[in-house]
């Protein structure tokens, strides 16, 4: 079962168990997952028909990149090799990356909105910029 296919609060209890991932790469991952949500959410009020397609798309490679960076640190763990630590620094770029559009996104977004829907482009572009900023410095920390 991936991240993505479990309940709210069983994602929220498997984070806190005293397991080595999920950790923090998959909840930034989904965090950057929520913000591009909600720019979909959003992009779809304002009629951005782009928008939306793209911010679709990140969430769902979000969803994916929370796996990976799991599977990447549960294989760092087994086998501490430049490979496997390559790969616990490549996932969250992947993740700085993809919050760094959604910000992109959520900030163009919200320049067409004139409704209360202004909140939630603002609201993503806080979550994104947030999940940007904890992703790279992950990949920071995984390259000592």
């Amino acid at each position: 079962m991936t991240l993505s296919q479990l309940q709210v609060g069983e994602f929220l209890a498997a984070l806190g168990e005293r397991t080595p991932a999920p950790a923090s790469g998959a909840a930034t991952a989904l965090t950057a997952a929520i913000a591009a949500a909600l720019v979909e959410l959003a992009g779809r009020f304002a009629g951005d028909e782009e928008s939306v397609v793209r911010a679709k798309a990140l969430w769902s490679r979000l969803s994916e990149l929370a796996d990976e960076d799991s599977g990447a640190y549960t294989a760092f763990m087994a086998d501490r090799n430049d490979e496997t630590r390559a790969r616990t620094i490549a996932v969250p770029e992947e993740i700085a990356s993809c919050a760094d559009e959604i910000v992109t996104l959520a900030e163009h977004v919200r320049g067409q909105l004139r409704s209360s829907v202004v909140g939630d482009a603002e609201a993503a572009g806080e979550l994104a910029r947030a999940a940007a900023v904890v992703a790279r410095r992950l990949a920071k920390l995984n390259r000592r």
